[in-house]
């Protein structure tokens, strides 16, 4: 299939590549644009807070793909370029620079962004965020000149941070607005496992509270004041308190934008030639019946597949369950599933939470599993998703007991 007006991909992020990657697998051998504000080329962004931020790989291992593969494959990649504007009704997009490219199909892989601390003492030097490979060096950096870092907020960033600064033998503050990391995502009684995880392993974890200032010293920040005038000593601030979905495009654009770009289970938005996947997206999930905005690795690893499958005219849908995972100290986790913080019942589990290898399953109403979370379990996932996919009621008893085989809860 080929066509003499490109097919566009702005954001050259893992979710770009993957598109991108899956229009020439598909057959499109048309023009192929691949467009990113960055000089990097699409890397993945898990390492940046697990292994490469603690120095267990080598930069080269984030990269989607080597160097020399877009030119193989007829990629145009086209880095440290800025898109300022879409036209629709021209299918065109403005660059910084006032040129137009024309698209015959249009792809929006433009990510999220670092939510930015908005108190005085925000902009000190060593005020540092984590999105792409050169905050983490930035990071790193800090982790070997500094005795003592403070985190603002406990969230997955914030808490995969604090532990490779630990594993840095870096004294570390968390400080957290609610009274338990993670509260709002796992609910408090799993939530409070992963505060034993990280005072277990030195953290100063302080929750519940309010940040009023960073502080500084010769325009470099030197700690972060709270809310009820405690101090708290640092020689880097980290901030990890969520990001936002870069929709400015397409709002300007005149798409529907709704916490991210509007899109069917096709990926396709309000434009039927524009797209969108990956953090930017909200997409109608089948299985959920309902707009859904995942922000994790394995959603910008498949989701443009199906972009792409789209773009091409394939019928298809993006129906796969969403998963995360992550690893602090010696906790290694996945999670598969959805759960609302208000849309589940109860939280049963299997195994010992004691020693950390459980699973934690979400049940909605009359024991169905909406979600499920393996805890130092491993080969898991994939029963687990089967369970959220059958949304079938399950023995509670059953699900407890670790002499029933987790391979037949759902016919249970």
């Amino acid at each position: 299939m080929a066509t003499d007006t490109p097919y566009l991909i702005v954001g050259a992020s893992l979710a770009g590549a993957r598109a991108a990657e899956t229009l020439r697998a598909e057959g499109f051998d048309g023009p192929l644009i691949l467009i990113g504000a960055e000089s990097e080329r699409p890397y993945e962004r898990p390492p940046l807070s697990k292994d490469y931020l603690i120095g267990k790989s080598e930069r080269e291992t984030i990269y989607v793909h080597p160097q020399q593969w877009y030119a193989e494959h007829d990629i145009d990649l086209r880095l440290g370029v800025t898109v300022t504007g879409i036209d629709p009704a021209a299918r065109e997009v403005v660059l910084a620079d006032g040129s137009q490219i024309g698209y015959a199909k249009l792809l929006l892989a433009t990510g999220s962004s670092p939510r930015r601390l908005s108190v005085p003492g925000a902009d000190l030097d060593g005020v540092l965020y984590l999105r792409s490979v050169a905050d983490c060096d930035q990071i790193k950096a800090a982790f070997r000149s500094a005795s003592r870092v403070a985190v603002i907020g406990g969230g997955w960033i914030g808490l995969e941070t604090a532990a490779a600064a630990r594993a840095a033998g870096v004294e570390v503050s968390v400080l957290e607005t609610a009274e338990l990391p993670l509260l709002r995502v796992l609910g408090r009684q799993v939530a409070r496992i992963f505060a034993d995880l990280h005072r277990e392993h030195g953290v100063d974890l302080r929750c519940g509270v309010q940040i009023s200032q960073i502080t500084g010293s010769d325009g470099k920040a030197t700690g972060v004041r709270l809310a009820d005038g405690r101090h708290i000593r640092a020689d880097a601030v980290i901030a990890g308190i969520g990001i936002t979905p870069n929709a400015q495009l397409a709002s300007a654009a005149g798409l529907k934008v709704d916490n991210g770009i509007w899109v069917s289970a096709q990926l396709r938005s309000s434009d039927p030639d524009i797209y969108a996947a990956g953090d930017v997206a909200s997409a109608f999930h089948p299985l959920l019946g309902k707009h859904i905005r995942v922000e994790h690795w394995a959603n910008a690893l498949h989701q443009p597949q199906t972009a792409a499958q789209a773009m091409l005219g394939q019928d298809v849908a993006y129906d796969r369950v969403p998963y995360f995972y992550t690893d602090q100290y010696d906790l290694g986790m996945e999670y598969s599933g959805y759960a609302d913080p208000d849309g589940y019942d109860e939280v049963v589990f299997r195994g010992d939470t004691g020693r950390r290898e459980f699973i934690a399953f979400w049940l909605g109403a009359g024991g169905r599993v909406l979600a499920g979370m393996n805890v130092n379990t491993w080969d898991a996932s994939d029963a687990i998703q089967a369970l959220v996919r059958g949304r079938q009621p399950v023995d509670k008893n059953a699900m407890r007991n670790l002499e029933y085989p987790l391979e037949s809860l759902a016919g249970h």
